[in-house]
């Protein structure tokens, strides 16, 4: 596993979905309304029982890939109205923030999600990250941690420890989405934690506050 200091650099990455909100609501409204409009029979809870790759994977198993761009197109145009105001932060979202924040560090938010709508997401629940890198997945999101110099990357997915890996960081598995302990464990993952409540203790031991003056 990777042995990175925490303490040798000041920016952790983030995943968005189902790490720091729970989007369950939102994207099954918005595959609730793609299916109307559409006529293609859409299972939306099981949709939301597998997030974290990019849309169009997901539409992939839908549509016929010829049409799989112009339904993410139209995904992403419904986004906005649908899913913003549905969306919540999961527990410890903001305290992880916090925590992050009173060591004198910076964050950042990398996600599959496109980069307008997880900013949206971002102002709508008070949520300050530092830099917002949207379209990244695995190789993508490991590419994002290492152009950002990150020392972390705290995630639900497997692929989220997987990417951490390629990027030669630690792993923070929350096991809010749809990865159990064991996957996350087996991924790689340096920690793995029930919620972001817990992040602040799994960094008190590697990356303690800054002394206050």
């Amino acid at each position: 596993m990777p042995t990175t200091d925490l303490g040798t650099s000041p920016l952790i990455g983030f995943d968005l979905d189902m790490t720091l909100i729970d989007s369950r609501p939102g994207i099954k409204a918005v595959y609730d309304e793609l299916s109307a409009r559409t006529g293609v029979a859409i299972d939306s809870d099981l949709v939301v029982s597998r997030l974290g790759p990019p849309v169009e994977v997901e539409l992939g198993h839908w549509f016929a890939a010829s049409d799989v761009p112009a339904m993410a197109d139209l995904y992403r145009a419904l986004y906005p109205d649908l899913a913003i105001e549905r969306v919540r932060p999961l527990p410890g979202a903001a305290v992880a923030f916090e925590a992050v924040r009173a060591r004198g560090g910076r964050l950042a938010v990398i996600t599959a999600k496109n980069t307008a709508d997880a900013a949206r997401h971002l102002d709508h629940l008070g949520l300050r990250a530092d830099e917002v890198r949207g379209r990244a997945w695995r190789s993508g999101k490991a590419d994002a941690l290492s152009e950002l110099g990150a020392v972390a990357y705290v995630g639900d997915h497997v692929h989220d420890m997987e990417a951490a890996q390629l990027a030669g960081v630690p792993g923070l598995a929350v096991s809010t989405g749809p990865c159990t302990p064991a996957e996350l464990a087996a991924a790689g993952a340096s920690r793995v934690v029930g919620s972001l409540e817990e992040l602040p203790a799994v960094l008190d031991a590697v990356w303690p506050p800054r002394a206050v003056a």
